[in-house]
């Protein structure tokens, strides 16, 4: 990140605070202005006992950007709202969602209960 914002000249990024991601920083300071980073778009809900909901982006955005597995497989995810987000054709959705659950109910965000998460691939 450091390196991205010597290069670009800038302390942040237009769009705002660093944690949004390497990705919208270089955009931003490269002036690409396309609106999709990655090949696919996925729509992530949860399930916490019988209430189903989209992933809050903050979950994501925690997930994405703090997952410290060791594992290089979900580098390439970027969280862009409530329930959506951006993954290359590198990424197990399966795989994603499963290490999301399990990540989730581990932080305690589903309150006690297990988070359950589910990708779709939308168009």
């Amino acid at each position: 990140m450091e390196r991205l914002k010597r290069i670009c000249g800038r302390g942040r990024s237009r769009l705002g605070e660093a944690r949004i991601g390497e990705a919208f920083l270089l955009r931003d300071c490269l002036g690409y202005t396309a609106r999709e980073m990655y090949a696919r778009k996925l729509a992530a809900e949860m399930t916490i006992g019988a209430e189903r909901k989209p992933v809050p982006l903050d979950w994501l955005d925690g997930f994405c950007m703090r997952n410290f597995t060791g594992s290089a497989e979900f580098d390439d995810t970027l969280p862009t709202g409530d329930g959506r987000l951006e993954a290359g054709l590198g990424v197990d959705a399966a795989r994603l969602a499963a290490a999301m659950s399990e990540w989730f109910t581990k932080r305690g965000k589903g309150g006690g209960a297990g988070v359950v998460v589910e990708l779709r691939e939308e168009k």
